[in-house]
């Protein structure tokens, strides 16, 4: 039976829901499955890139590898979206499908943040962390600034994660004494739905000698006078900048009508958008949970069940819970994790795991299993 399935974005959702309808429908599956890059990498490998723990061309997983039966895969761009009609226009085409599955991510909006790119640096784009690996391969003394310019993002831990990684980068290297760390989040603690998990970072920050920032916002960077400029006027001198960009969804689905405020919306528990037959999944949807790949997952299982519920008139698909786990990167080979529920009661509810050599190897173990999973 052919499903006539078309996915478009292959990162964590469009993987694994390309995935999950293989392995149940094998030839059958009838998917296509459209991607306009060449190789995924994981968000977290963007950081070892950035600290040279890892060379940018071990990190790429090439498209080429991904070969699953029932999948067509394509390398296309996306140019336009018609929801009502379930029709994709491509740089290669016309698609149309039964069911449409919008997994696109969400795009960065460098020119959002006057100065961002022309006086300072973005780590979250593969091409600006490996530009920061030269930068700070330079940086022997100064004012470093961890700064966010907008929310939500990707991967909340991630600037959290930087400035703990640029404390060990430096005192490897025996030049911490001489630099000064400042992290600049918009939110009043590092995790916010998770205090014991916040907790823990405010007290490696302080061991570090981290300055912790909560609750501005980098608007611009002055690159004459080297100070970031928050929302509210006030101003971090810096010598260098790490950067987190703001957000948005892809311009094709900005202008497709799906989305409202930026950003696809969704019922958070289906996936569904307000167009019959088409789902937004991932970080391109307002569905309730943070934009990260472990959720983006998640959501691409359910939309997979549905689609199998229906082909199978099995009745419908358990509906999506809103968990997810997040590991965080301390330093010194140590990781932490942070198991989040958002659904089950009135208020998110978030687990901690303290750091250790062991969730490091669970970490692991999590990329080498999507590895085999997705590009075997």
């Amino acid at each position: 039976m052919e499903t006539n399935v078309l996915v478009l974005g292959a990162g964590f959702a469009g993987l694994e829901l390309a995935t999950v309808l293989s392995d149940e429908l094998g030839d059958d599956a009838g998917v296509t499955l459209i991607e306009g890059g060449d190789a995924f990498v994981f968000g977290y490998s963007k950081l070892d890139v950035m600290f040279g723990r890892e060379p940018l061309d071990d990190v790429r997983l090439p498209y080429a590898d991904f070969a699953k039966p029932g999948i067509r895969f394509l390398r296309e761009t996306v140019t336009a979206i018609d929801p009502e009609a379930r029709r994709v226009t491509t740089d290669g085409g016309v698609h149309e499908a039964e069911v449409l599955v919008v997994a696109l991510g969400a795009d960065y909006d460098f020119d959002a943040t006057p100065g961002l790119l022309e006086s300072g640096n973005e780590f979250y784009s593969v091409a600006g962390a490996a530009r920061l690996r030269e930068v700070l391969a330079t940086f022997t003394q100064g004012r470093a600034v961890v700064g966010v310019c907008g929310a939500p993002f990707k991967c909340p831990p991630a600037p959290s994660e930087a400035a703990l990684l640029l404390h060990d980068h430096l005192s490897q290297r025996g030049l911490r004494e001489r630099c000064e760390i400042t992290l600049v989040l918009p939110f009043g603690t590092p995790i916010p739905p998770s205090p014991d998990t916040s907790a823990g970072l405010l007290a490696a920050f302080a061991e570090r000698g981290i300055v912790f920032v909560p609750g501005k916002r980098v608007a611009s960077l002055n690159g004459a006078r080297r100070v970031a400029v928050c929302d509210d006027g006030s101003e971090f001198p810096y010598d260098v900048f790490l950067g987190v960009p703001r957000h948005r969804a892809p311009d094709v689905v900005l202008a497709s009508g799906l989305a409202e405020e930026g950003y696809v919306p969704v019922d958070g528990r289906t996936l569904e958008t307000r167009y019959p037959g088409v789902y937004a999944v991932g970080d391109v949807a307002t569905v309730g949970t943070p934009k990260a790949g472990v959720f983006s997952e998640r959501q691409a299982r359910v939309v997979a069940a549905s689609i199998l519920a229906r082909l199978r008139e099995s009745g419908a698909a358990a509906p999506y819970d809103g968990r997810g786990s997040c590991f965080i990167e301390f330093g010194a080979g140590r990781v932490g994790r942070v198991d989040v529920d958002f659904f089950s009661g009135p208020t998110p509810v978030g687990t901690y795991q303290e750091p250790s050599l062991e969730l490091a190897a669970d970490k692991r173990e999590f990329g080498a299993s999507r590895r085999r999973r997705w590009f075997a």
